[in-house]
């Protein structure tokens, strides 16, 4: 299943990708997500950086089918990958979500694109479930979990960004 957001931040690629790339932002974003339990890692590639972060979450209002899976918490690890800024201060990279003993991941690209002095991040990636005839079924119903993670980061930044301005 495809998932295509684009999220915009009011301040310039450098600041965004300074944030994205902070351990505290990191950690705030682990706690704003309502994190059981969370593990944040940053280290500089070159001129880029790779952060992950794992979190353990309650599969409260997941459906049932999904929690008989999974069980009662759910162990996330997301991995940024970002390379080294374009000569017009855009960054390109990978994203990989991945749950322990959950047959669901995602794989996609990031891109955060200057425009008129805001950010605007692009992720694209494939979600996949790999169970044989209910694959699609968990997908569907994993889909809006991954999209409503990526807003609640959003809505983390802008905070971050707007308590830094």
């Amino acid at each position: 299943m495809r998932i295509t957001e684009t999220i915009i931040y009011h301040a310039p690629v450098d600041v965004v990708y300074a944030m994205k790339t902070s351990p505290e932002f990191q950690e705030r974003k682990c706690a704003d997500s309502g994190a059981l339990q969370h593990d944040v890692a940053v280290r500089d590639n070159g001129d880029g950086a790779v952060v992950v972060t794992r979190r353990d979450l309650s599969t409260d209002g997941l459906p049932d089918f999904v929690r008989s899976i999974v069980g009662a918490r759910l162990s996330v690890t997301e991995t940024y990958r970002w390379g080294p800024a374009g000569p017009d201060g855009s960054r390109d990279g990978t994203l990989t979500v991945e749950a322990a003993g959950a047959p669901v991941a995602m794989r996609g690209t990031v891109r955060m694109d200057p425009e008129d002095g805001a950010t605007h991040l692009t992720i694209d990636g494939d979600l996949k479930a790999h169970v044989p005839l209910i694959g699609s079924r968990i997908e569907k119903a994993a889909a809006p979990a991954f999209i409503k993670a990526l807003r609640s980061e959003h809505e983390s930044g802008r905070r971050w960004l707007d308590e830094r301005a």
